[in-house]
């Protein structure tokens, strides 16, 4: 499908937009399950400047919707009207060693890179984020966390724009993170933030993000087209167990998949359409209500119109 090309209306309310306006933007190979429709319009802006300029004159009923590395995420066949904001480039994507073993890392970095600056640096307690596949955005968003660690237990601050086009600061309290939401507004779009970490060995820290690397590969199928963990832990439970207590550990639909290696991660197999992979994972929600009473939450993100 494609959607009604409104880029040069919208190029015309903004003379000195510096970043890119892409109309029927094919958006799935920006996402780790490779699926979905086309974006309406694909704006990556040039600097945070530039992304306050373009929402300041955007329209106020054009929906906005903002993707990162696209690990987290099923776009849906149908596609995403609106606007889709992808943040990249030299302007979101510094990551800077301060003092005070403080870390500053631009929305676009991936996790694993700011892991590894952080061990190069000598600064401990960041490992944690090589085991979290995406950027920092979506960490801020979702209060990303793996192998022990969480994004609250390092971030001091974090920098965002709302759907106005206004900057703003945000302290790590203003977030009220929890397991895997944060508080933030839902129309801020984070642009940077700083961690702070402490004094550790170089040595000892690349030595604890290769056993969190081990543990990935045996424990997950990093290798296939995936979207990482697809539902949220229940309280007292794993979501893992749930499924596999269910009998889905293999299931099939279309061409989407339960992971044989780890059956909280969906696959496409090659072929799979966005709705293969949501109605497995709805069909999984199902089979485990019914086997155990526990409501699954889903946690990756589906966006988007379906086919």
């Amino acid at each position: 499908m494609s959607f009604a090309d409104v880029t040069p209306a919208l190029a015309g309310l903004m003379p000195e937009l510096r970043g890119r306006l892409t109309a029927n933007a094919e958006i799935a190979a920006y996402t780790w399950f490779r699926v979905g429709g086309p974006a309406q319009i694909l704006f990556n802006p040039a600097d945070e400047e530039d992304l306050c300029y373009f929402l300041q004159r955007l329209p106020g009923d054009v929906d906005v919707t903002v993707i990162g590395l696209g690990s987290n995420l099923i776009v849906r066949d149908g596609g995403i009207p609106g606007v889709v904001i992808r943040l990249g480039g030299r302007a979101f994507g510094e990551v800077k060693v301060e003092d005070g073993f403080r870390l500053r890392a631009g929305a676009c970095v991936p996790d694993m890179r700011v892991a590894k600056a952080a061990a190069d640096a000598g600064i401990d307690g960041l490992a944690f984020l090589r085991g979290i596949p995406g950027c920092i955005g979506g960490a801020l968003r979702m209060n990303a966390g793996a192998h022990g660690g969480e994004t609250k237990d390092v971030l001091v601050s974090a920098r965002g724009v709302d759907r106005n086009g206004a900057a703003h600061l945000f302290g790590v309290e203003d977030l009220h993170m929890t397991y895997r939401h944060s508080g933030a507004p839902d129309d801020i779009i984070f642009t940077q933030a700083l961690f702070q970490g402490r004094a550790g060995v170089s040595a000892e820290i690349l030595a604890e993000m290769d056993r969190i690397t081990q543990a990935r590969e045996k424990s997950q199928p990093i290798r296939e087209k995936t979207g990482g963990s697809t539902f949220k832990n229940p309280p007292g439970e794993k979501a893992w167990a749930l499924v596999d207590r269910a009998g889905c550990r293999g299931l099939v639909l279309g061409d989407a998949q339960v992971s044989e290696l780890h059956c909280n991660f969906l696959i496409n197999r090659g072929a799979a359409t966005a709705a293969d992979i949501e109605n497995l994972g709805e069909e999984v929600r199902a089979r485990v209500k019914a086997a155990t009473g526990v409501d699954l939450q889903w946690e990756i993100k589906r966006i988007g119109v379906k086919g």
